[in-house]
């Protein structure tokens, strides 16, 4: 899939656990719902980071084309080291590492870790790389062109000042699900793994399929291609994605929010 559709199928989706949140009785305070979405929103183009025509390439300027250059390399590396007799010979590292759960789950347990254990400026940091990225995502009509670029960065610095002060008033959110001393922004890490579980799941619905699964072997495979059967995929950029499932992501975030926040 495209950008604006992994950023809001991933705010979408953290919208929907704070949905399911709220019916257990054990709600997210509104702080968490929101900057939930948002990090979760981020983190679903975060996979694209082997690609280097994506959003993320573009997101902080040459600091990011040279970290997907690096990463696209070090997929295809691994994809090399690892491949079986069946997984096709490929040219690059574009939906190979990144686009895993292993991937999902070490990144979520890094920022969950430099979260618990660095001080304000890292949270801060976490949620300004993940607000840009979210901006790019769902703003993306208007944040277009290089000019675009100060002002995206202008944005995601103070809503995560201002979230971050918000999260540190008791009983905002910056203990929640993990209370213990010491625990507070643990579950920071907790949006970082769904959003790149929802890219991937997203890209297992077109056309090439993603290798979710990697690196446990299926058949002559250890990249294979998870999907649904075939004639039920769709090419990215198509009229399935922009007509049916970014409306559909945008009402099932709606529904989700509503019924988080118990208005529903």
């Amino acid at each position: 899939m495209m950008g604006p559709a992994h950023s809001l199928s991933g705010a979408a989706a953290w919208l929907g656990v704070g949905a399911a949140a709220a019916a257990t009785g054990d709600g997210m305070p509104w702080p968490v719902l929101l900057t939930g979405a948002l990090i979760c929103a981020g983190a679903a183009l975060a996979p694209d980071l082997d690609h280097k025509a994506a959003t993320i390439s573009r997101a902080f300027g040459p600091l990011s084309r040279w970290l997907c250059e690096i990463v696209d390399k070090l997929s295809y590396a691994v994809y090399k080291g690892t491949r079986k007799p069946g997984d096709p010979r490929r040219s690059g590292g574009h939906r190979t590492l990144t686009h895993t759960w292993l991937w999902a789950a070490l990144i979520g347990g890094g920022t969950s870790a430099l979260a618990m254990t660095g001080d304000r400026w890292a949270v801060l940091a976490i949620l300004f790389v993940h607000l840009v990225l979210a901006i790019e995502g769902l703003l993306w009509r208007a944040t277009r062109g290089a000019s675009a670029d100060v002002l995206v960065w202008l944005l995601a610095a103070t809503s995560s000042w201002i979230l971050v002060g918000i999260l540190d008033q008791p009983g905002h959110g910056s203990s929640w699900l993990f209370t213990e001393p010491g625990q507070e922004y643990l579950w920071l890490g907790l949006p970082v793994v769904l959003g790149a579980l929802v890219h991937d799941i997203g890209d297992a619905l077109t056309v090439s399929g993603c290798p979710i699964l990697w690196p446990i072997p299926v058949g002559r495979k250890r990249w294979y291609p998870l999907g649904p059967p075939q004639f039920m995929r769709f090419r990215a950029g198509s009229w399935v994605e922009l007509k049916v499932l970014m409306p559909a992501f945008m009402v099932l975030g709606g529904v989700g929010c509503a019924a988080a926040l118990n208005v529903i």
